[in-house]
């Protein structure tokens, strides 16, 4: 069974109605990004931050899987499907694709501030100023945020570097780390790039499917089930 290796942004999740903020002036619902999205946004203002992810939360809990994460689940019957998302949303999981592994972190779930190896499964939907782990450190978002370490992306180049074919969906490719995850392909692996955006120039040949990730990856599935 060849090894399919999916990397996806934030463009599958779009389509089911989880907001993005990339292309909006670095403005995330009113606020800088690096307000909510850094250590010194946390460092500054931890309130505003937990409650920025808590509506993040809410947003996730209330959407579903759409049909680009269906069929990348569905993959799973002809080929050895490794997702690597950018995105901190469970969708992937909900359609049952069962290797994922979440590059950004999880929204779903907090860790400690003091001790990042201490990961919680979140049985709520929000973070409460004041609410501490084990070690009596506040709880924060399991998120990577801009200016901290990718803790996932070497484990994720080792996928790339094994994959027979790659897709890329829903994403720019000029967010890096991830963006630079391409250049671990193996020179005969054929590259995907599902995408209605003009795509930026890469060092490599690629076929560029330019259609949102629904109907692009359907249009992906019809090609790769006749390869």
């Amino acid at each position: 069974m060849k090894k399919l290796v999916v990397l996806s942004g934030a463009g599958i999740s779009a389509e089911s109605g989880i907001q993005t903020f990339r292309g909006a002036g670095g403005l995330w619902e009113g606020h800088d990004i690096m307000e909510v999205a850094s250590p010194q946004g946390w460092a500054n203002n931890p309130e505003l931050v937990l409650e920025f992810y808590n509506k993040r939360r809410e947003n996730v809990l209330n959407v579903f899987p759409n049909q680009a994460h269906t069929i990348l689940a569905e993959l799973e019957q002809y080929f050895d499907v490794h997702i690597i998302t950018q995105n901190i949303d469970d969708l992937h999981e909900r359609a049952n694709s069962s290797k994922v592994l979440h590059l950004h972190g999880e929204i779903l779930k907090s860790r400690s501030s003091k001790n990042e190896n201490l990961i919680y499964s979140m049985t709520k939907s929000r973070i409460e100023f004041g609410e501490t782990c084990e070690l009596g450190s506040q709880l924060r978002p399991h998120i990577v945020w801009f200016g901290e370490d990718v803790p996932l992306i070497e484990k994720a180049a080792e996928q790339v570097f094994t994959a027979d074919i790659l897709v890329v969906v829903g994403t720019s490719l000029e967010v890096y780390p991830a963006a630079g995850l391409i250049r671990y392909a193996p020179k005969d692996c054929p590259i995907y790039v599902v995408d209605p955006n003009p795509m930026i120039a890469v060092a490599r040949k690629v076929t560029h499917i330019v259609k949102p990730a629904t109907s692009g990856l359907q249009e992906l599935k019809d090609i790769l089930l006749k390869m």
